[in-house]
């Protein structure tokens, strides 16, 4: 399923050379799945199926800008920002160890930096799958909250 076939606002695709901008400013090779992504919609915004719940992705002229200037590297060096929830909690890679770069939430306001990380996908591949998916009405193993009946079905109710 593309993604242009969920929950998701799209924009235009990135130019070739927006990611051209991008490849060049950012120290390790990108996911190919990110770079597709750009391509299809550079930027947008929808649900995520897992915590931190929404995303705001950023064009690639914004991260390439980021990642030149390491506009994030004092407090959270070793990641490329990609985009927000768009209430406190940087989307990014993390590009500290080699392999496959997890997709992690980074909470904006704790410089601790071990603290605020909150893994969201092992690989950009699996972040993909959870793009424009409603976690409370699109994915059935997320717990649904909300108000719960007073009585159970099977509870006896007094009748007067």
């Amino acid at each position: 399923m593309s993604i242009l076939d969920r929950e998701w606002l799209a924009v235009a695709g990135a130019s070739k050379s927006a990611i051209e901008q991008l490849r060049k400013a950012v120290p390790r090779q990108l996911p190919d799945p990110y770079l597709a992504l750009l391509r299809t919609t550079n930027g947008g915004e929808g649900p995520l199926a897992r915590q931190p719940y929404y995303l705001r992705l950023d064009p690639a002229e914004v991260v390439a800008e980021a990642a030149a200037s390491k506009q994030h590297e004092e407090f959270f060096p070793g990641f490329v920002v990609i985009g927000s929830n768009g209430g406190g909690e940087f989307i990014a890679l993390d590009v500290r160890a080699p392999g496959p770069l997890a997709v992690v939430a980074i909470d904006m306001t704790n410089i601790d930096l071990e603290e605020s990380i909150l893994p969201i996908a092992p690989d950009f591949d699996a972040f993909i799958d959870l793009i424009g998916i409603d976690a409370l009405t699109d994915c059935p193993t997320r717990v649904r909250l909300g108000p719960q009946p007073m009585f159970a079905a099977s509870t006896p109710r007094r009748s007067d």
